[in-house]
């Protein structure tokens, strides 16, 4: 089905999902029934009624109502983010038991853009970055699921498997033509924080911020902090996903006071407020922050800790924009909604999720865009650039494994890494981006 019939058939099946389910919907959007009739729950349903109506009496075959709810209930997730997914009966009790942490994973953040499973960022010397991955890679088909079809849960979910086992992946990728590539699943660890010296400035390169990695970076600090010093760049560049505290705890060691993050909820009510605690402060020195489009989530946090503090420039590119804290929500028949309740966010409150990509994640105070990098918004040309060579909606052809050009489209002069370096040392100014 493509994705064009996917949302057709989304919105008309919701009809049962809103008629079956309308006290709780009631329940949920009942402080709000005295807004714009499009969030009234009440007049909503009568339209969905209204539809189910139609589908019971004027469709051509006896509809398969239990079908139609479950289509309802994945298009109730797809119309929210990207993170909210709709989870089988079977799904729930995987979920529950945490059936996942025996499975391996090939070492990639994803998301989902235009419908489409989109690579966020890649682990230095992951099965991915082995195989090639790029961040702002489209994956088209996951072996021969079209990912334009399932959810981002589903999606991530059919990516792991047993360790030695491996997966193809269907690449679309800008100025490359589409190739199928093969990775082999893996437990691996991402590698800690490293440290070099440039023009008499300090770099930590940050490769994750999973749990237990904030120790690596105040360690790569003290090794600098050892050596006196006086100027550090925080690469946070392709760090994806992570871990809330651990990024509270690197922001920390720069910012002695203050707030650093903050986790917010519906109406923008402030959850949960991280605020600096002095006896964790570790580095006064001039310090500035990279980021680009594959960071995200945890080093969102890191980054916006130092603009709205006025710790320091942050240089690069706007970052992608996630950070989110979900709920499992059961329904009777033991499926379930697996929900986003709250957004992490900077310390002026500004959350890094957002729909439209003018406002998401984290804008550089100097921004200094690479050529190459491809803007989220850039998918749906790149999928519609595929029409040409055949049917987009056919089941993919059995195409050789082929090894993705990824060294080769790296450019030799990394343009962001010399910008920061130079505010550091004061040859450039540091205008406002």
């Amino acid at each position: 089905m493509t994705y064009r019939g996917k949302f057709i058939l989304a919105v008309i099946s919701a009809a049962v999902a809103f008629y079956a389910f309308a006290g709780v919907l009631m329940g949920w959007y009942g402080d709000i029934s005295a807004q714009q009739p499009i969030n009234d729950p009440g007049a909503q349903i009568r339209i969905f009624e209204s539809v189910l109506q139609h589908i019971q009496n004027d469709y051509v075959d006896e509809p398969d109502l239990e079908k139609v709810r479950n289509g309802a209930l994945r298009g109730l997730a797809d119309g929210l983010d990207p993170y909210t997914s709709y989870l089988t009966a079977e799904q729930v009790s995987d979920f529950k038991a945490g059936n996942d942490a025996g499975r391996a994973g090939i070492g990639a953040e994803f998301s989902q853009v235009s419908a489409y499973l989109y690579v966020v960022s890649v682990i230095k010397d992951s099965p991915a970055d082995k195989a090639g991955l790029m961040p702002g890679d489209v994956i088209e088909y996951i072996d021969t699921k079209a990912t334009r079809d399932i959810s981002l849960y589903d999606a991530v979910h059919l990516v792991l498997g047993d360790p030695g086992t491996k997966v193809k992946l269907r690449v679309l990728r800008s100025g490359v033509r589409p190739q199928t590539i093969e990775v082999a699943r893996a437990v691996y660890n991402a590698p800690d924080a490293s440290t070099e010296m440039r023009d008499g400035v300090g770099i930590v390169k940050v490769y994750s911020l999973d749990k237990g990695k904030g120790a690596s970076v105040q360690k790569a600090l003290a090794s600098l902090k050892s050596k006196n010093v006086k100027k550090v760049l925080l690469d946070l560049r392709n760090v994806g996903g992570g871990d809330i505290d651990e990024a509270v705890s690197v922001a920390n060691l720069f910012i002695k006071q203050g707030d650093l993050a903050k986790v917010i909820g519906r109406e923008n009510k402030v959850q949960k407020t991280y605020a600096a605690d002095p006896s964790k402060h570790m580095y006064d020195g001039k310090a500035a922050v990279l980021i680009d489009l594959g960071t995200a989530g945890a080093a969102e946090v890191v980054a916006a800790a130092f603009l709205d503090s006025k710790r320091g420039e942050v240089v690069g590119e706007r970052s992608f924009g996630a950070g989110v804290e979900q709920a499992l929500f059961t329904l009777k028949g033991g499926d379930g909604f697996l929900l986003t309740t709250a957004k992490w966010a900077s310390p002026a409150g500004n959350a890094f999720l957002a729909t439209n990509r003018a406002n998401a994640g984290v804008k550089p105070s100097v921004e200094v865009k690479r050529p190459e990098t491809p803007e989220p918004v850039e998918v749906e040309e790149l999928v519609e650039g595929q029409d040409d060579e055949g049917d987009p909606t056919a089941p993919p052809i059995e195409e050789p494994v082929e090894e993705m050009p990824s060294k080769t489209l790296k450019p030799e002069k990394d343009i962001q890494l010399e910008k920061a370096i130079e505010i550091l040392n004061g040859k450039t100014a540091a205008a406002a981006g």
